[in-house]
């Protein structure tokens, strides 16, 4: 009762109690930025991840411009439904190179963290086309008009050219070669073996199936990546970190 009526004190004085609730948060604050100083790094490097190839980086900003992070996150949490349904929990190091990236827990959609390989093209394009033909509940508006978008590589340089700036790594050769290496991408009939170099597990598709290149292809090359570049059979989580 009298710790009661010293808190009761807290309650009735503004003042005091603006004093005591920024300590609280000095404090908690503290806890929690301190240990981070002591880290070498806060982003396990792991072995497979790489920047976005030029297609699938112009298709990460048609994902991010319709506003598909809203119902779908990339965020597999370790609990055991999510891994069960999804696969492995996501790593810090997936995202390592996503400006802004896609993690949350908002999910009017399944998570698509691990969504790469898991159907084939032709699905996406009647998923995205029209999303109850393949999923009957779905409450996913259509996005058909992406395959009637054609789109050219003349600005792909500057887009990686821009990444670059904010710490994605890529080097001189992957920005002089983009243009080629978007065009390659689409085209399985195409001398893509230099794209995959510069960029290993990239799948090369005409993923809408249409002449051309289209913003539907940039989309698909996207989703049929996320998740596969990482092998989850041998990897080793850095418990020293």
């Amino acid at each position: 009762m009298a710790l009661l009526d010293k808190h009761k004190i807290l309650e009735t004085n503004a003042t005091l109690l603006l004093v005591f609730s920024l300590l609280v948060v000095t404090v908690g604050g503290i806890v929690e930025i301190a240990p981070l100083f002591y880290l070498e790094n806060t982003i396990e490097d792991v072995e497979g991840m790489r920047p976005y190839s030029p297609l699938e980086l112009t298709g990460r900003e048609i994902y991010v411009r319709e506003g598909c992070y809203v119902c779908h996150s990339q965020m597999i949490r370790p609990m055991r439904d999510e891994v069960e349904r999804y696969g492995h929990y996501s790593l810090a190091a997936e995202s390592k190179y996503d400006h802004p990236f896609q993690w949350g827990s908002k999910r009017t959609g399944p998570d698509l963290a691990r969504v790469g390989g898991r159907y084939s093209d032709a699905w996406h394009v009647d998923h995205m086309t029209d999303p109850q033909s393949v999923v009957p509940e779905s409450v996913m508006p259509k996005y058909g008009f992406l395959s009637d978008r054609y789109i050219e590589p003349g600005y792909v340089q500057d887009l990686l050219t821009t990444h670059r700036m904010v710490g994605v790594p890529y080097s001189d050769e992957m920005i002089e070669a983009a243009d080629e290496d978007f065009l390659a991408q689409a085209d399985p009939d195409s001398d893509y073996d230099a794209l995959v170099e510069r960029y290993p597990g990239a799948v090369v598709s005409n993923f809408d199936a249409k002449d051309g290149i289209t913003e539907m292809d940039a989309l698909i090359s996207y989703l049929q990546m996320l998740g596969t570049l990482v092998d989850f059979t041998t990897f080793i989580p850095d418990a020293s970190r």
